[in-house]
């Protein structure tokens, strides 16, 4: 009964989240398609969407460490790939999928190149130490050298440059 009313309110939230008929994210990020429909083990289309992006952030839109993550790469002009799981439908199981990579349930859950890197905190102390914009650059030059023939790598500006 409880994981019933759950999945209901979810599909509210789904449904709800977006009058407007646009994205239910901000600042220019894109989200999958895939994401959210219940034919492929949500682990998969996890896993999918980090393959295919240099910098994932699943999020929820009322979660204020998530806006400070989302803002820190608005800032540094890095593109990323933002997950709204309050806006899925089955976004609970998500994020329970989600915990089980991680070995946490908060968000946001962040991943670049790939790889997880934690949360705003643990993003924001990487951007502080210099580490962060590597680890994407590090990403687009992979996935440039993948594709040579795309001459479209985004540009990342740094503040120190």
């Amino acid at each position: 009964m409880y994981w019933r009313r759950a999945a209901l309110a979810g599909t509210r939230l789904a449904r709800g989240g977006n009058r407007s008929g646009g994205a239910a994210f901000r600042m220019g990020n894109s989200m999958s398609s895939s994401l959210g429909k219940p034919a492929a083990p949500p682990v998969n289309q996890i896993q999918e969407t980090i393959s295919d992006n240099c910098v994932v952030i699943f999020s929820k839109t009322s979660c204020s460490y998530c806006t400070m993550a989302k803002k820190l790469f608005h800032d540094i002009n890095v593109t990323c790939k933002v997950v709204e799981l309050d806006t899925l439908e089955y976004g609970s199981q998500f994020q329970d999928a989600l915990y089980r990579m991680t070995g946490e349930r908060t968000v946001p859950r962040i991943f670049v190149n790939g790889t997880f890197i934690g949360g705003a905190t643990d993003t924001h102390r990487l951007h502080e130490e210099g580490k962060l914009l590597p680890l994407v650059r590090q990403c687009y030059l992979k996935k440039s050298n993948a594709n040579f023939s795309d001459s479209k790598m985004p540009v990342i500006q740094s503040d120190n440059a």
